[in-house]
């Protein structure tokens, strides 16, 4: 069965890992070069524009130029990108709405398998 994620009607900010998440895990040191991960292009096509994309990674600084241009010449949509974040977990932490709406959503996924899930209905 396909997971659903029930989201509100706010604007989001959306906040992803790159190696691993949305590109094949140091495909660009073992490769050569990046490789994008399938879906991932449709999947951040389809988030509003009003939408906030964040990408984090590990990658050192040195590897940006490389990577932003990767990501560019892959029309990936991203509004901000940070770089040599730490390799541990990454915590998210919100408040949750007086409403009762939940504000912080995690999703943990297979290393090099992008799948996100569904977006069902906006609440």
């Amino acid at each position: 069965m396909e997971q659903e994620m029930i989201l509100s009607t706010l604007p989001k900010t959306w906040i992803f890992d790159l190696d691993g998440t949305l590109v094949k895990h140091n495909g660009y040191l073992t490769d050569g070069q990046d490789v994008l991960l399938d879906g991932v292009k449709e999947y951040l096509a389809d988030i509003p524009e009003q939408d906030m994309v964040l990408i984090l990674t590990a990658r050192e600084q040195a590897y940006e130029k490389m990577t932003r241009d990767f990501l560019n010449q892959n029309q990936i949509r991203y509004d901000r990108i940070l770089f040599h974040m730490p390799a541990g977990e990454r915590i998210l932490v919100n408040d949750r709405k007086p409403s009762g709406i939940s504000m912080a959503v995690a999703i943990d996924m297979d290393r090099d398998v992008f799948a996100m899930p569904k977006i069902c209905r906006r609440m």
